[in-house]
Order: structure tokens, then sequence, then C-alpha cells
């Protein structure tokens, strides 16, 4: 019942996850719900759990390969199913998976996945057809087919809002200086992404050569801060970023720009207010509904498939820019929700329509944020 003390199982599979559920763990917990996580080891996802002092039990390492990932999925069901049995949950909260669609319905809980990833195939059937008949609720932001029935979906905003929305994140300078960062200089943020996971596969982003030419452009005009998946070549190592990997979106938040050829990391920045020039080769096959929204509606976002476009507008944002883009960022705040709350009214069931998300149900701030 609505109101009465919940038990919420989270199973954080990647370190985006970490971001999107946190606050919602922080504020069930304020509350006196419990709560457990689950994890897997996957990049830094376990570095960022311990960071924010969220108690976590590991269950798998990440694999390599479809095959790897099919064998990795079904040992995390077994062992998923036993850590449920024991802990009973009334609701299992995750990105969409197998193994937390199948054990969320043999334990007799709830389930609520959320979708902001456009899979290519046949990744996207495979994960489909294997979660999505188990699922209560699913969310995604504006533009995702899902193939869910219409009252099991629910369409949110923007779902890095979670964790970079006002309420729940103000931006510390001062944490920045403490790790090195001139804050009151000019400095870029460069993502390089490992493009070797499952749904990456026959897709790619910058060339060495293209990393080379921006690198080297950025340098003459401010601090190079680099964050790559694979090891940097030697040539980048004085730019490796070394502000620990909670301190991200401190850095995003001060930064002149970012450059990258990751997809989650573009629409962070832009929703802090930082121009983000997004370069792979998924823009022209997979765009996304908030890369969409992101670079048309809101001029935050500048993604391309060819790198030498994307290069030519890294050069003219750095060298001729007077946008105002906190303006930007005021007027896409404006028109999107809070998805922290919109989650925790749909674990909480304090919604009364129960066919879409407009507003929360209660008001909850960054009192309850680590």
């Amino acid at each position: 019942l609505p109101g009465a003390q919940m038990k919420v199982l989270f199973d954080v599979n990647h370190p985006a996850q970490v971001h999107l559920f946190r606050h919602a763990i922080d504020y069930l917990e304020s509350e006196g719900h419990e709560t457990l996580v689950t994890s897997r080891d996957k990049e830094m996802t376990l570095e960022l759990l311990d960071a924010y002092d969220v108690d976590h039990r590991p269950l798998t390492d990440a694999a390599d390969g479809l095959l790897g990932l099919v064998a990795e999925w079904t040992v995390r069901e077994v062992r998923l199913y036993r850590v449920a049995r024991e802990f009973a949950p009334d609701v299992v909260v995750s990105r969409p998976n197998p193994a937390a669609a199948h054990v969320s319905r043999l334990v007799g809980a709830r389930s609520l996945f959320m979708k902001d990833t456009v899979l290519p195939e046949p990744m996207r059937t495979l994960v489909h057809r294997t979660t999505f008949p188990f699922a209560d609720d699913v969310c995604s932001p504006p533009g995702f087919d899902v193939g869910v029935d219409p009252n099991r979906h629910h369409t949110l905003g923007f779902q890095e809002l979670a964790y970079l929305h006002p309420d729940w994140f103000t931006p510390d300078p001062e944490a920045l200086a403490d790790h090195g960062v001139a804050v009151d200089e000019p400095y870029f943020v460069l993502r390089f992404a490992g493009w070797g996971a499952y749904h990456d596969v026959g897709n790619g982003g910058l060339s060495p050569e293209a990393k080379e030419r921006l690198v080297s452009f950025l340098d003459e005009r401010g601090e190079v801060y680099i964050t790559s998946e694979d090891d940097l070549p030697p040539e980048f190592e004085d730019y490796r970023l070394t502000v620990p990997s909670h301190r991200i979106h401190d850095l995003l938040a001060g930064a002149d720009l970012y450059v990258g050829d990751s997809q989650t990391m573009p629409t962070e920045a832009a929703l802090l207010g930082t121009p983000a020039v997004r370069v792979n080769t998924m823009v022209d096959e997979h765009t996304m509904n908030n890369f969409v929204e992101l670079e048309e509606e809101y001029g935050l976002l500048f993604s391309y498939a060819d790198e030498t476009a994307a290069l030519s507008t890294v050069e003219d944002l750095v060298t001729d820019d007077d946008t105002d883009w906190g303006a930007r960022r005021d007027e896409l705040l404006a028109d999107k929700p809070d998805v922290t709350n919109a989650m925790l009214d749909l674990i909480l069931d304090e919604r009364a329509d129960r066919t879409g998300v407009e507003s929360p149900a209660t008001a909850r701030t960054l009192q309850y944020a680590r």
C-alpha cells in the first residue's frame, strides 16, 4: 500500500546506472524503506558505488561478446535469484535486462525498468523478447518505441536529469581545485569510448589522427582533460584525467567545451549547460530522440558522423562563441521533469494516473543527495 514500508532491489550493471539510481536509493532509505543493491563489475561501476557509500553485492564481471554476455546473463540470473529470494523485494528497479525481469517475476516483485538506449539488431530483439514480457513498468524518454502496453509505458524526460537536475546536483568547483583543476581558466573535457561492447559492433568513433588534431588545437587554448575507456597512447598521457570518477559532473559543469565519441557523456555535458560535440558512426544510423532534442530544440549538442565536420565545429565554438549556454539550459530545465521524483512516484506507486508521468506527487530535494 502507498505509504507502507517497502523493500526495493536495485540491479546496477553499468557506471551510468549508479548515477541514475543513487538519489532514489538515498531518499528511500531516508524515509525508512529498505534497499538492496546488486552490482556488476564493469568499468568503474564498483568504484562509483564505493565512492558514494552505496552498499552493494557484486554478482558478475562484465563479459565480452554476444556469447560471453549470454553466459554472463545465465550466471547472473541464478545469483540474483538467490539474493532476491532472501531479500524478498516488493520492487526490482533496473535497466532492461533478462535477469532482473525473470527474477522479479519469480519472487513476486513488481519490476520497473528505465530504458534510454536503442540497441542494434539482433541485441534489441533479444533483450526485448526476454525482458519486456515480464516487465510491470517501462520508462523511457519521449520518442522511444518500447513495444509494451501503453498502460505499462511511462514517458519521462532525459534520464540523466535523475542526477543532474538542480534539485539533486550543485557543482563543486572547490572539489575540482583540490585535484589540480584551474577552475577559473579555460578547460576542455574529452571522452574517448572503447567501442568493444556488444551494442557497439560495427561502429566507431574518432580516429587516432582526429584525436591528435583535436588535442593539439585545444591544448593551445586551455587545459585538456581526457577520460578514456581504452588505454591512452603515450602522447596523451599528460592529459589523463586525474579527477576522481565521482567528480566528473563537477568537471563537465565548469568546462568550456566537451568533445567525445561516447553516447552518455555528451548528453550530461549538454544538460549541465556545457556545449557538447558528439562524433561517432552511430549518429546517422541510431540517432536517438534525446540527441535530436538537445540539438534541434535547445542547441546544446552538435552531433556528427563525419569527424572533419565535428572538428570544424569545435574550432568555431572555441574561437568565436558568444552564446549564452546557461540560458539554453534554463529553457530546457523549464520543459523537463525531475526524473528521480518521477521514478520514486512509480516505485512507491503514489500516482493516481499510471498512464504517464507529468509531475511528482511529492517534492524531494537536494537534502537527500549525497
